[in-house]
Order: C-alpha cells, then structure tokens, then sequence
C-alpha cells in the first residue's frame, strides 16, 4: 500500500475520532443493526470497527492469483491420494472417512466454495491452512457494508476514490448451480437446502444466504440433518425435495452422530444429491495437506507454477512425529528442531476450527511447549512456521471511539477455485478469529492503488 494511501487512511481514522468520539447515537444505532442483521457473536457485535478494510486492487489480484493455484494444488493432491494408499495415509483420514473421499462428487473441481486463511505483511502474504469445507461468512460481507455505509466520513471516503465492493454471495449461488449442472442436474431452478445443526451460532447467515437465493428463483430451506429422508431417489426434508445441498455441517460432526445409513450418505452414494461440498474436500481440509505442499519428497505431484506459489506463500508445515526432515535447505530432526526453537513455531490439530487446539510457541513457556509436543505425538497435530503479519490502526467503538492497532487477516473466498472477496479478520491477540474474541469487518478493493 503506497505512503500516500496509508496517510489518507490514517486521515480518515482521525477524523472518525474527531467527529464520533462520544457518538452514543451512532454507536446504538450501528449495534443494532448488527443485532438486526444477526452479525452478533453470542451477544457481542462482531464489527465494532467504524470503516471498512482497504486493500489496493493490485495486492488483492496478487492474493487471488495465488489463491487459485493453491486450490488447484489441493486438487491434485486429492486426485493423488485416491491413487496412492501411502500418500493417503499422511493425511491422516479416519477409516470412515476415507471410505466417502473415494465416491466421486461428479462435478470438475474439488471444492464448489472454500476459502484459504491468510497472513498479509506489506506486499507479502502466506496461507497458514484451507478451509474445504464450507467456510462461513460468504453473506457477511453485503450484511457489514450496510452497517458502515451509515459512518458519514466512509461514504465520503470512497464517493472521492474509485472503488469495487466484492459480491461472495453471488458467486456462490453461481459456482453451486455450475456444480449442480456437471453432476447432471437439468432443473432451471433447482431446490437447495442449506444444512447445519438447528442453533448454531452462524445460523443468522442461513437466512441473508436464503433471502438472496429465493430473491433469484431458487426455493431455499434451511434445515437439520436430522430432518432428512431418502425414498432412493430424492432426498427431502419434510415435503421440500432437495437438489443442491448446501453442506453447512462440519463432516467429523456429522460422522460422530451417524452411521453410512443416514439419509444424506445414501443419497450421495447414489449421485442423487449435488453436495457442496462433498466428502471428498476432507482430502485439502485437514491441514497436514500443508505438510506435503511443502516437503520437497511430493514435488512431484504439482505443477511448476504451483510449486513456485506453494514456495513463496504457504509456511513450512510438518506433522509432528519423529523424523528426519528439511528445514532452511538442512536437513534436521523434526522434533529436536521444534524443542529448541519454539519461537519459531506453532502447532495446530490436523482437523479442527476456530483457533481450537493451537499452541503459539513464542507465547508458551517451554515446559508448556514440551507439553503440548508430548500431546501432537499422540494425536494427530501439524508443527507450521510463524509468519510475520501486519497491523493497521482501526477506529472502534464501545461507550467512546478509540483508535487501535490491531492484526489483519485476510481470508479470501474461491468458487470453483476462483477468488471474490474475503473474510476480514481483526484481532488484538495473535489468534485472529471471531470465535477466540475478534471481530470482522467488510472488504472495500480500491482501484489504482
């Protein structure tokens, strides 16, 4: 970002402060919009930011260059997996799991929606993990443009500049409708049901999702997975028939609850159901899918362009386990290395979220550190290399406006494999994430900078 944007924008926060210092008004009104709009994470707003997150259209076009190639790579690891027992085997899938991997989805690319987490420093940036799934937040960002547009001095701000305001929510309906047609769908507007536990707390977001889809035609529900049935045919919840099922449901959930007799494995086992995303993401989703993205043995499985992206934006990973391996072009013992240089790392569990399970090494004491490595061994963790981020001074309010500094992640969102948009993240802590008390505000892409 050049000297002179960081300056107008530094502008922009001092004159928020000036003009909205003690705003009780406009901070009651913005709190309940949020609370309106269900952008709350349990009773707090998860914006308490007065602008949006600025990014220069030429870092963000970088961001999302890079961003396809590490979804392509994901997709060609899965498609190397399935033929490989060993190299399947270093992902470490439950047995269960790896049964549903091996049925095809039937449409091109391995994820209809994901989105990848990632540190921006400067101009630099790295994907710390992919989230294949069906990552949350793809209706945030219309929901928080609604919330800033009532902060004066934004409007004023981007009326003077160029801008573009990134639509997720669009390319989603999009990307699950081209999913639907390749699975041989024939519906102009097909059925979709949006499926997650009844209650949870990104629930509010199923509805902003289904009021845009029923807006453009398509009938939408929202249910949980313990409302379907399958007749061998049509999968239904109730008398709504689905056609596109739009997997809300973490899989391990789902797994620990049912057996393969429940009505959705069925359904899907039988290509009855265009599933997005399907069993099969579990292959990108647990993160040791990092640990072979980096070790130079797997090479072999990508592409020139892939590997030179994979070099300079994804973080040398490994699964904890003793072993000789690379690190800095030496090689070394994995464990002895991590013991030694606990700064210089971090350790997460290969399939969870939220922040849950992570352990920052230059937050750690060492016996807390040894602890926690004792602990990786026995389960199954990754070790990932830190990385440097950046912080950004943003206006927040609470009973008065005060200006903080405060680390940005940027998590940009792919639809078949293509970028729009992205979740912004802001934290005061080193684990960036809603759920572990930061919050969120809306993307604004400024164009010419």
């Amino acid at each position: 970002m050049s000297e002179q944007l960081l300056s107008e924008i530094g502008e922009l926060n001092k004159e928020i402060l000036r003009n909205h210092r003690t705003d009780t008004e406009l901070f009651s009104e913005l709190t309940e919009i949020q609370k309106e709009l269900g952008l709350l994470y349990e009773d707090r707003p998860t914006c308490p930011f007065l602008r949006p997150h600025f990014m220069p259209r030429s870092l963000y076009e970088s961001i999302s260059s890079a961003s396809h190639h590490i979804a392509e790579a994901a997709r060609r690891l899965s498609d190397a997996a399935l033929q490989d027992a060993e190299l399947l085997a270093r992902l470490d899938l439950s047995e269960r799991e790896e049964r549903l991997v091996r049925i095809d989805p039937r449409y091109e690319k391995l994820c209809v929606t994901s989105r990848l987490d990632t540190f921006i420093d400067g101009v630099d940036f790295k994907f710390l993990e992919y989230n294949a799934e069906t990552p949350a937040g793809v209706g945030d960002q219309m929901q928080l443009e609604k919330v800033l547009e009532r902060v004066p001095e934004v409007r004023q701000f981007l009326d003077d500049r160029p801008h573009w305001k990134p639509k997720p929510h669009q390319k989603l309906l999009q990307a699950m409708f081209t999913a639907y047609r390749q699975t041989g769908g024939r519906k102009g507007k097909p059925n979709i049901a949006i499926v997650d536990w009844e209650g949870v707390s990104t629930e509010a977001e199923f509805y902003t999702l289904k009021d845009y889809f029923e807006s453009n035609g398509f009938k939408t529900l929202i249910c949980d997975p313990r409302e379907l049935e399958y007749d061998g045919k049509i999968l239904c919840a109730g008398s709504f028939g689905i056609d596109i099922f739009y997997k809300r449901v973490l899989i391990h959930e789902f797994l620990e609850k049912f057996d393969d007799m429940h009505p959705l494995i069925r359904a899907y086992s039988d290509g009855n159901i265009c599933m997005a995303n399907s069993f099969r993401v579990k292959t990108a989703q647990k993160k040791a899918s990092f640990a072979i993205f980096t070790d130079e043995n797997y090479n072999s499985i990508f592409t020139n362009e892939q590997l030179e992206t994979i070099n300079k934006h994804v973080p040398w990973t490994r699964k904890v386990e003793s072993s000789k391996t690379n690190f800095e072009q030496k090689e070394v013992d994995l464990l002895e290395l991590i013991r030694k240089d606990k700064d210089k790392f971090l350790m997460k569990p290969n399939d969870d979220y939220g922040g849950k399970g992570i352990t920052l090494g230059w937050e750690t004491a060492q016996s807390e550190w040894e602890s926690a490595i004792e602990e990786a061994l026995s389960d199954s963790f990754v070790v990932q290399q830190r990385v440097s981020i950046e912080k950004s001074v943003f206006p927040m309010f609470d009973k008065a406006v005060h200006l903080q500094e405060l680390l940005v992640d940027f998590d940009p969102f792919l639809f078949l494999n293509e970028v729009e948009g992205g979740l912004v993240r802001l934290s005061s802590s080193s684990l960036v994430n809603v759920t572990q008390g930061g919050g969120q505000t809306a993307l604004v892409v400024l164009e010419g900078s």
